[in-house]
């Protein structure tokens, strides 16, 4: 039972929370709220000044509800320097930042942070990822770093 109790707390714990934008309906659903596609803003927590905007399916009706749905695995993303670019500390050469659960159990929604030091510039890539299998549907977007600011690696 405890086994089961902790599964289910890491099943539901999610990196960090996305500030919803804004939306459009996609599908009228009578019962239950419409599908819709949502933009979400996440602020990168190792790089101040970059927001990555995401805009991805969100599946309506009573499952959509109840949280029973499993989400589309179609994602865009859209990553801006937002204000001055400050690392306090150094960053991985790859890192996931963010990851967000888009079905009750098995589907996540990831960001990962790549960095690129020959361009002195940050990769952000957006995919979805299932236990047993995954989409190769991803979407890229890259931020530059002013050269004077070499990106510090661990």
């Amino acid at each position: 039972m405890q086994r089961f109790a902790l599964a289910l707390t890491l099943l539901l714990a999610t990196t960090l929370h996305a500030e919803e934008i804004g939306s459009v309906d996609t599908v009228f659903k009578f019962i239950g709220p419409d599908h819709k596609i949502v933009v979400e803003a996440y602020d990168d927590p190792g790089v101040s000044g970059v927001t990555c905007f995401i805009s991805r399916a969100k599946t309506g009706g009573l499952k959509g509800a109840f949280g029973l749905a499993e989400d589309k695995s179609e994602a865009s993303i859209a990553c801006r320097q937002v204000g001055p670019i400050a690392i306090a500390k150094p960053i991985k050469a790859q890192e996931e930042i963010f990851s967000e659960r888009t079905s009750l159990i098995f589907k996540r929604q990831r960001i990962v942070r790549m960095v690129d030091p020959k361009r002195n510039t940050l990769v952000y890539l957006t995919y979805s990822d299932r236990v047993i299998e995954g989409s190769p549907q991803n979407s890229v977007t890259a931020v530059p770093v002013d050269r004077a600011t070499p990106i510090p690696l661990r």
